[in-house]
C-alpha cells in the first residue's frame, strides 16, 4: 500500500451507474486496520534522501458523470480530427486504448488502415458485394429492403434479427463488444447503431453501463473502483501498479490490476501466488492451525499477539523463543537473516523427482507459513490497534491528557501494520525470485525488515513500558527498512 497519496474527488450522486453492480466482490480483510495509511507521517519524519517515498503516486477520483464528461471530451475531439461519428471514434479510441497520440500518428500515416485497425471498416479486399437479393442471411426471409440493416461491411440482416441479436448480447453485459452477425466478421457496432435496436429502456439503460465499464476499462489512465455497489472511476497521469484509495467508499487497491495492494510483489507474480495458494489449500491446511508446540517443554502454545517473539515462564524455566523457527530468541539479533531465507539444496537437481517434488513442497510451505503468519499477526495487531484506541478514550475520560497528546500510541499501532502488509508480501516476491546476488540483497533487506517490525510490535503491545521518544525511534527505523526495500525492489 501507499504512502501520503494526494487524491482528490467529489461527491458522487445517486444518479451515478454502478459499472459493478452485477459483479461479486469480495469481503474486506478482518485484519485490515482501516486507513492505517493516514495520519502517521508526523510520527516518522524524514529527512534528506530517506524522505523519498517509492510510494508516492498522484491519482485523482472522478464521479461517473466526471469521468464521462472527460472520455466525452477525449471523444469529441478525436471525432473531429477524423472526420467520423463520435459513436465511431469511441470505438477506435477503445481500440488504442485511449492514447490518442499514437491515434494521431496511425492517422497521419494511414487513416483508412486505421479504422480497418479498429473494426470499424472492412479492408477493402473484403468488401461484400451488394446483393440484389432482399433475402436476410440470418433468418432466409424476404425482407423489404428498408428492413435491411448493414454495417460498412455491407453484410445485411434483416431488423428483426439484428434486434434479436442485439438484444442476446446486451443481456450477457456485451457492451462495445457487440459485432457484425456474418461469419468470420469483426466489424463492432456502433452505439449508435445498437441504441435503437434494443426493444426497452431497461436494456437500454444496461448497454450504456457495459458501454461506459468498457470505455473505463479500455483507457489507460482509468480504472473503475472494485468497491461493492461504487461507481467512482481513478484516473492518473502514468498507470503503474500503485496503491490507490476510492474517495467514496474507501476501497484500496492495485491501480494496474484493480486487485489488493501488493508491493513489492508485481501483478503477475501475486496472481500465481493466489492461484496456488488456492490450488494447495489442502496441502497447506496443517499450518493453518494456531498451535505450536513449545521448544523446551512441548507444551502446546498458542500466539496471542502479532509479535513473533513468544515468552513463557515458569517456576522451574524460562523460555524466549521465535514462533516461526522455534529458535531462541536471543540469536535473532545476528541470524534473524537466516529464519527469514530458504535455504536451497544445491545437489536437488541431481536427485530424483520425488525427492524434487518434496524439496519444491518445502519450499512452497516455508513461504507460505511465514506469509500466513503475517496475515494471522496483522489480524491480531487489529486487536491490539482497538484496544489502545479504548486505552486512549479511558485516559482522555480521566482527564490524563487529550487525544492529541496520546495520538502517537496509535500511529505506531497503524505504522506497524502497514509495515507489516508489505512484509507480507515481500514472501510471494522471494518465492519466485531467481537465485544470485539481487535475491540475497533481497533476502538481507527483508530480514532487516522483520527484525525491526518485532522489535516495534513488541512495543507497541507493552507501550506502557517505553516512553514515546523510543517507541517513536522505532516508528522511524521501521518506516526507514520498508521504504530502503521497497525503493530498491518495487516495480517502478
Amino acid at each position: 500500500m501507499s504512502v501520503d497519496m494526494n487524491s482528490q474527488g467529489s461527491d458522487s450522486n445517486e444518479e451515478d451507474y454502478d459499472p459493478n453492480c452485477e459483479e461479486e466482490e469480495e469481503d474486506e480483510d478482518p485484519g485490515d486496520i482501516e486507513d492505517y495509511y493516514d495520519g502517521v507521517a508526523n510520527d516518522v519524519e524524514q529527512q534528506g534522501a530517506d524522505a523519498f517515498d517509492p510510494e508516492e503516486y498522484q491519482f485523482t477520483c472522478l464521479t461517473y458523470k466526471e469521468s464521462e464528461s472527460t472520455l466525452n471530451e477525449h471523444m469529441a475531439s478525436l471525432a473531429a480530427t477524423l472526420k467520423v461519428s463520435h459513436a465511431v471514434a469511441k470505438l477506435v479510441l477503445v481500440s488504442f486504448h485511449w492514447q490518442i497520440s499514437e491515434i494521431l500518428e496511425r492517422h497521419k500515416s494511414n487513416a483508412a488502415q486505421l479504422l480497418v485497425e479498429a473494426r470499424v471498416q472492412p479492408a477493402s479486399s473484403k468488401h461484400a458485394m451488394v446483393h440484389s437479393s432482399h433475402h436476410c442471411a440470418v433468418c432466409m426471409q424476404f425482407v423489404r429492403k428498408e428492413n435491411l440493416l448493414s454495417l460498412a461491411c455491407q453484410h445485411q440482416f434483416c431488423r428483426s434479427c439484428w434486434e434479436q441479436h442485439c438484444t442476446v448480447l446486451v443481456k450477457d453485459g456485451v457492451g462495445v463488444g457487440v459485432s457484425c452477425m456474418a461469419q468470420d466478421c469483426l466489424l463492432r457496432t456502433p452505439e449508435d447503431f445498437v441504441f435503437p435496436l434494443l426493444p426497452s429502456e431497461e436494456l437500454k439503460d444496461k448497454y450504456r453501463r457495459y458501454l461506459f465499464r468498457d470505455y473505463v476499462e479500455s483507457h489507460y489512465q482509468l480504472q473503475l473502483c472494485p468497491g461493492a455497489d461504487c461507481p467512482m472511476v481513478i484516473q492518473v497521469q502514468e498507470p503503474k501498479a500503485r496503491r490507490v484509495q476510492c474517495s467514496r467508499c474507501n476501497e484500496v487497491f492495485c491501480f494496474k490490476c484493480r486487485q489488493m495492494y501488493h508491493a513489492p510483489t508485481d501483478c503477475a507474480t501475486i496472481r500465481k501466488w493466489l492461484t496456488k495458494c488456492a490450488d494447495d489449500s489442502e496441502t497447506a491446511n496443517y499450518i493453518s492451525a494456531h498451535t505450536k508446540d513449545c521448544p523446551k517443554c512441548n507444551i502446546c502454545i498458542e500466539k496471542n499477539g502479532g509479535c513473533n517473539h513468544m515468552v513463557m515462564g515458569f517456576l522451574l524455566f524460562s523460555a524466549d523463543f521465535c514462533w516461526m523457527c522455534l529458535g531462541d530468541w536471543k540469536t535473532h539479533g545476528s541470524e534473524y537473516y537466516e529464519c527469514s531465507r530458504y535455504k536451497e539444496n544445491p545437489d536437488i537437481v541431481n536427485q530424483s523427482q520425488q525427492a524434487q517434488a518434496r524439496e519444491a513442497l518445502k519450499k512452497y510451505l516455508f513461504y507460505f507459513e511465514r506469509w500466513e503468519n503475517h496475515n494471522k499477526s496483522l489480524q491480531l495487531e487489529a486487536q491490539t490497534y482497538q484496544r489502545i484506541q479504548e486505552k486512549i478514550q479511558e485516559r482522555v475520560m480521566n482527564n490524563l491528557g487529550t487525544w492529541i497528546d496520546w495520538q502517537y500510541l496509535q500511529n505506531a499501532a497503524k505504522l506497524l501494520a502497514k509495515c507489516r502488509y508489505t512484509l507480507q508480501y515481500t514472501y510471494p516476491y522471494a518465492y519466485y525470485m531467481e537465485s544470485g546476488p539481487r535475491k540475497k540483497l533481497f533476502e538481507y533487506q527483508q530480514a532487516q525488515l522483520e527484525a525491526e517490525i518485532e522489535n516495534l510490535s513488541w512495543k507497541v503491545e507493552r507501550a506502557d513500558s517505553y516512553d514515546r521518544g523510543d517507541l517513536e525511534n522505532q516508528m522511524h527505523i521501521a518506516e526507514q527498512r520498508r521504504r530502503t526495500l521497497l525503493k530498491d525492489f518495487h516495480d517502478t
